[in-house]
């Protein structure tokens, strides 16, 4: 995570600057006092967050944040000053916080935990899997691509169960939900099961999946998941939440309605 901060009293930004770091220690903070400096750093170097101080000579925040926003309109503004006054002027530029001088490790925090636009984290784990919206998944950055759609459905299901491990007879009967359970059905079930793995041994990431006798689960420690995320209460995946899960699969409809009532989503 990259955040930029700017502000024209070298004690104030010293202090701001401290702040931020104490409030996130595993980002990379860039400090400025003249905000032309500012731009042009941001125009080689997009970041997430930029905190502005408002009452500055030349350029002021409000004219640095609209700047900002043309280079990059997912940053996550927001306002640091001692003037309560241009609060409501300030708003109109939709910026994802607030901060009052002298500001403060708790403020930063609160704020940056509450981000308009949320962040992605960085991991140490090679595989992400989006479940917010429609289902995806990325092995180091770049989109998994499955062969065949059953072989998808079923990583998707196993995601779903959060480790519980699945059965051949209940693969089938959520991705073929209306068809009954022969050696048919048995056979393309067993089908999507090899593709599945096919894709994940190409990628190098077939260790993710854990097989026994009849059974197969996901392990969840090896993968970075939002709908993990938002079960272990972290901010920013509560925040992602719109309500829409897996929308790709009817199966999923359950899990979304869950995750609406925990989050209060109606």
């Amino acid at each position: 995570m990259k955040i930029i901060t700017i502000d024209d009293s070298p004690p104030a930004l010293d202090v701001l600057t401290e702040a931020i770091r104490e409030a996130c220690p595993d980002a990379e903070v860039f400090s400025f006092d003249d905000p032309y400096k500012l731009l042009d750093f941001a125009k080689e170097t997009p970041c997430d967050i930029a905190l502005l101080d408002i009452r500055m000579p030349g350029m002021n925040g409000l004219e640095a944040a609209v700047a900002l926003k043309k280079i990059k309109p997912s940053t996550n503004i927001i306002f640091v000053t001692a003037y309560s006054q241009y609060a409501i002027e300030a708003m109109k530029l939709y910026p994802s916080g607030y901060v009052m001088k002298p500001a403060a490790k708790k403020a930063i925090e609160r704020e940056i935990e509450n981000l308009r636009h949320p962040v992605e984290r960085k991991s140490d784990k090679r595989v992400r899997v989006q479940t917010f919206g429609n289902f995806e998944v990325f092995v180091d950055g770049k989109p998994l691509v499955f062969i065949r759609t059953r072989a998808k459905e079923l990583f998707a299901y196993l995601i779903d169960r959060r480790g519980a491990a699945a059965t051949a007879a209940e693969i089938a009967a959520a991705l073929w939900e209306h068809k009954k359970y022969n050696k048919s059905l048995k056979s393309q079930t067993q089908a999507a099961i090899s593709e599945m793995m096919k894709a994940l041994k190409e990628n190098g990431i077939d260790d993710i999946i854990i097989k026994s006798w009849n059974q197969i689960s996901i392990d969840c420690e090896k993968i970075s998941c939002d709908y993990y995320d938002l079960l272990n209460c972290d901010t920013r995946a509560v925040n992602a939440f719109c309500g829409e899960y897996m929308v790709n699969y009817g199966w999923a409809e359950m899990t979304t309605a869950a995750l609406s009532r925990k989050t209060n989503i109606y």
